[in-house]
């Protein structure tokens, strides 16, 4: 009796709605710029080539910022406003800003520069809220907070990826010359940033997180392993990062050897700036310095448990046919279904109206199987292979892309992704809030997102490449990139050992 009085009440639908809602605003922003981004670069000038370039900054502040944040969350405290509410109040009138400044963009720099702008204020507002739900919620109500997630993710996302579809059939302008955005993106995006902010805003005011005090009479403020995993990092061998700075150099030295994208430097950077940071933290961890940022966060990754690394490989593969969506949805539809690869043609910019339709559908989609499919299939078959039959159809989807011709029969493929999309944004972290200590759940949260923003490096650096050596002006082999990876992450979706 005494450990049921003392767990988390058990919210009801209401506190379920209010808890996510947040996330259909950050959704909304993310659609609009997981839609429209590669046709406004193309549109203010930029070649199919350049696009991984220019879209490498979205993944790029996902890398740096959600660690960053989910291990500041885990230690704020302020007041009133919480834990983890101030995250997502700063990132949405930042995001809202960068929304509202993209469609006034003159040129390809001053895009990019907002693109990086609005996706880092998507990830500081979308990061705590990943850990708000384990937060928030009892333990057994894990599964369905973050189908509710999922489901105003998938509705989110619809909003914003009909926006120029809508706006155009209410009579607004969707022909631009080349250097100009039409209109229809122009007010969707000033749209979109007044909902992100106005959602986000509800979450602020209708909930109340539990203070320190209170996670403590819920059992669930136990010793967060700090001493154990400082403990470990200064054990470390100091060369322990070299490999990672060899590697790097490898890299670089390939880019300058044989002439690949020069985009690719980046991936190098990252790899030497790790090796670099690892030797720094274990230099901290043994000057009794493990409670700095850096100690804590490269403890933490190198500390993962197991559970969570093989759900970390899934992700990676799973998130790499996703970003090759986001990236060549556009051309591809334009080129192959809609007969035009100039963003200055009548044809492409229906195309790109199209494409948002396509968005739409399978965040459509993602909403229902989320509350629908999802928890009856995996009361029945458990979450990993729920997971994995999810993966396998949206595999089935990318490849239809290569077969059928018709644009509107493009709907049956987004049925597939759809599916997949729900289960990769509900599954791996239900799996994972019931087996990761509450004190953590932020810092784990960020670090179990680098594996969904990696992938998106990979693609956008070394993508580019691949196809202008083996595939030049032919984008839609992409999707069988897409396709491969995702059966990659299904087969490993089988090696996860759930409690179900």
């Amino acid at each position: 009796m005494k450990d049921a009085m003392m767990d988390k009440p058990r919210q009801g639908w209401a506190g379920l709605w209010n808890i996510s809602f947040g996330f259909f605003g950050i959704q909304i922003g993310f659609a609009l710029q997981n839609a429209n981004m590669s046709r406004v670069f193309q549109s203010l000038g930029s070649s199919i080539d350049d696009l991984p370039a220019l879209w490498v900054a979205a993944p790029l502040t996902g890398l740096l910022v959600q660690p960053i944040v989910g291990h500041m969350s885990d230690r704020t405290w302020l007041g009133r406003l919480g834990r983890r509410r101030p995250y997502f109040l700063a990132g949405a009138i930042l995001a809202t800003i960068a929304l509202i400044g993209m469609p006034a963009s003159g040129g390809l720099l001053m895009a990019a520069l907002l693109l990086w702008m609005l996706d880092a204020s998507l990830n500081v507002s979308m990061e705590p809220f990943r850990a708000f739900v384990g937060d928030m919620l009892r333990r057994d109500q894990h599964t369905a907070g973050y189908a509710v997630q999922t489901a105003f993710i998938g509705a989110g996302a619809v909003v914003g990826s009909l926006f120029p579809y809508a706006l155009e059939h209410f009579g607004i302008s969707n022909a631009a010359a080349l250097g100009e955005i039409p209109d229809t993106v122009r007010y969707s995006f000033w749209a979109g940033g007044l909902a992100l902010l106005l959602a986000v805003v509800w979450t602020v005011v209708s909930t109340r997180e539990y203070s320190p005090q209170e996670m403590a009479a819920f059992g669930q403020a136990e010793d967060d392993g700090a001493a154990d995993t400082a403990g470990a990092l200064a054990r470390r061998n100091i060369l322990s990062g070299l490999p990672w700075i060899v590697a790097g150099g490898l890299v670089a030295l390939a880019v300058w050897a044989w002439a690949l994208e020069k985009e690719v430097y980046l991936l190098a950077a990252l790899l030497g700036g790790y090796g670099i940071a690892t030797g720094l933290a274990i230099r901290m961890a043994r000057a009794g310095r493990s409670t700095s940022m850096l100690a804590g966060i490269v403890g933490d990754f190198s500390g993962m448990p197991p559970l969570m690394k093989r759900l970390a490989f899934v992700q990676f593969f799973s998130w790499s046919a996703l970003f090759i969506m986001w990236i060549n949805t556009t051309p591809v539809v334009a080129q192959y279904h809609f007969g035009s690869a100039d963003p200055a043609s009548a044809a492409y910019q229906e195309a790109g109206n199209w494409v948002g339709v396509l968005f739409s559908v399978y965040n459509g989609v993602a909403a229902i199987a989320a509350l629908a499919v999802l928890p009856m299939l995996s009361a029945r078959i458990g979450k990993a292979r729920t997971h994995a039959l999810c993966l396998v159809a949206g595999a089935a989807g990318f490849a239809g892309f290569m077969i059928l011709r018709d644009p509107t029969a493009l709907i049956l493929c987004e049925l597939g992704i759809g599916v997949a999309w729900a289960s990769i944004l509900a599954m791996p972290y239900a799996i994972l809030a019931s087996s990761l200590p509450q004190s953590k759940l932020g810092i784990y949260m960020g670090l179990f997102n680098v594996f969904v923003v990696l992938p998106q490096l990979l693609v956008a650096t070394v993508m580019g490449s691949i196809m202008k050596a083996f595939f030049p002006g032919e984008p839609i082999w992409t999707m069988a990139f897409a396709a491969g990876t995702l059966l990659v992450a299904a087969l490993a979706s089988f090696r996860i050992a759930t409690p179900d």
